[in-house]
C-alpha cells in the first residue's frame, strides 16, 4: 500500500504567510459577497463554493458576517491538496428566490465545529472511511484481497442516528456491526458496486478493478472532507484503463460528490455504470432518466431498519436499468475530463427520511438544486 497523506485541517483561520506574493495587510474595508438563490427551493445550511482566487482583497485573518442578521457565518478554506487555498466554503441558509449578503471583515473567526472527517484505516485491512454528521461510508484497500472470504468491491454504508463523528470510536471498539445506540454497519456489499460505486460496463458486464492502491486526504473538515483513491491499471475487454476517484462529502448532506477520472490507453471514451446493489426481496425503486435520479428504498432488514440509497447524475445520459444484481445508471466517461455524479444513503431510524416517498423527494430536490446553482457576486 502506497501511503500518501496530505492532511490540511482548516478551522477558518490562516496566516498571511500562506498567501503567495508579498506581505499584505488585512482588508481596510469590508468585502461584500452576495449569494442569490434563483430557485423556488429554500437552501438550508448549504455549502457554497467561492473560488478563493476571486477574493483578492481578502488577506490575513478574517471572519464572515451575515449583513442581515449580524451573526457570524461558518466557513472553511479548502485546499484540495494544493499548497494554497482553492475554495472558500461558506455555510448559508437562503429562502426560495432570496439572497444573503456576507461581509468579510478583519478579525479572528469563531472555531467551526468539525462535522466531516476522512481517513485511511490501516488497522482494518486498508479500509478508507469517511463520514459527516448524517451518515458514514467506507471503501476497501489492497490488504483485504488477502482475505477472500471478506473481500468486497464497492461502497459500504454505515448508518448513523447521531450527529457525532463515530468512525474512530467504532473502529477502536470493533463492534460496529451491532447497534450501540448511535447506528451500525449492516449494509452488505460483497463483489458489487455497493452503495453507489462505478466501473466500466461493456456488453452487459461490469469490469471491476482490484481494490484501491493509493490514497490522499485532500481536506478533512470542518465543513467538507475530500480524498482521492487510485487504482492500478486493469483490462476492460481489449483496452487497458486506470482510474482515480475523488470523493467529497459536505456537512449536512446525505450525498457525496464522486469525480472519477479514467485514463485510457486506447480510445477517447469508456462506457461505465454507476450502481446500487439490489437485494433479493423487493424494495422500492425509482429510475428517472429525465432528471438523472436512481433511488432505492431497500426491503426492511429485520430490527436493523431500512436503508435508502441514491444516485444523482448531473449530466443526464439516460440508459438506466435494473439487472439481477444492481440498479444501474449507464454513461460514457471521457479519458480527458472527469465524470461527476452524486451518491449517498439515509437510514429510516435516523428519523429524517422514514419512507421511500420522503427519500425520493430528497433526491429530486437535490437534483433541482444542482440544476439551479446559487449565484455569487463579490464586491471588493
Amino acid at each position: 500500500m502506497k501511503r500518501i497523506f496530505l492532511l490540511l485541517m482548516v478551522t477558518g483561520i490562516w496566516s498571511s504567510s500562506l498567501l503567495a506574493g508579498s506581505r499584505e495587510e488585512p482588508v481596510a474595508a469590508p468585502v461584500s459577497i452576495t449569494i442569490k438563490n434563483p430557485a423556488a427551493i429554500a437552501r438550508n445550511e448549504e455549502i457554497v463554493e467561492i473560488p478563493y482566487a476571486r477574493l483578492k482583497a481578502v488577506t490575513g485573518s478574517f471572519k464572515l458576517i451575515n449583513k442581515q442578521t449580524g451573526k457570524e457565518v461558518p466557513y472553511q478554506l479548502a485546499y484540495e491538496g494544493a499548497p494554497q487555498p482553492q475554495l472558500l466554503l461558506v455555510q448559508v441558509s437562503i429562502p426560495a428566490h432570496g439572497k444573503v449578503v456576507i461581509t468579510a471583515v478583519p478579525g479572528k473567526p469563531a472555531i467551526v465545529a468539525t462535522r466531516t472527517y476522512a481517513r485511511y484505516v490501516p488497522e482494518r485491512k486498508d479500509d478508507f472511511a469517511w463520514e459527516n454528521d448524517r451518515i458514514a461510508f467506507r471503501m476497501y484497500g489492497a490488504a483485504l484481497e488477502n482475505f477472500p472470504a471478506e473481500n468486497a468491491h464497492g461502497i459500504d454504508v454505515w448508518t448513523k442516528r447521531t450527529s457525532d463523528l463515530v468512525l474512530n470510536r467504532w473502529y477502536k471498539t470493533n463492534d460496529y456491526h451491532h447497534d450501540n445506540g448511535q447506528g451500525l454497519d449492516y449494509y452488505h456489499v460483497g463483489m458489487t458496486l455497493g452503495g453507489g460505486d462505478n466501473a466500466p460496463y461493456v456488453n452487459d458486464s461490469i469490469y471491476y478493478p482490484r481494490n484501491y492502491r493509493t490514497w490522499k486526504v485532500l481536506d478533512s473538515g470542518p465543513l467538507r472532507c475530500t480524498f482521492q483513491l487510485g487504482y492500478e491499471a486493469w483490462k476492460v475487454g481489449s483496452t487497458t484503463v486506470s482510474v482515480v476517484k475523488t470523493v467529497s462529502l459536505d456537512a449536512g448532506s446525505q450525498l457525496n460528490k464522486m469525480s472519477v477520472q479514467y485514463t485510457l490507453q486506447q480510445g477517447d471514451s469508456l462506457p461505465i455504470a454507476a450502481g446500487i446493489v439490489k437485494r433479493p426481496t423487493p424494495g422500492t425503486v425509482l429510475l428517472d432518466e429525465k432528471t438523472g435520479i436512481v433511488g432505492y428504498w431497500e426491503p426492511e432488514h429485520g430490527a436493523d431498519g431500512i436503508t435508502g440509497l441514491g444516485l444523482v447524475l448531473s449530466v443526464h445520459q439516460g440508459l438506466m436499468q435494473v439487472t439481477d444484481q444492481h440498479l444501474l445508471a449507464r454513461a460514457k466517461a471521457s479519458g480527458k475530463a472527469p465524470f461527476v455524479y452524486y451518491f449517498g444513503a439515509a437510514w429510516n431510524k435516523a428519523g429524517r427520511y422514514t419512507s421511500a416517498a420522503q427519500w425520493f423527494a430528497y433526491l429530486q430536490t437535490f437534483a433541482e438544486k444542482l440544476a439551479a446553482p446559487l449565484e455569487i457576486n463579490i464586491n471588493q
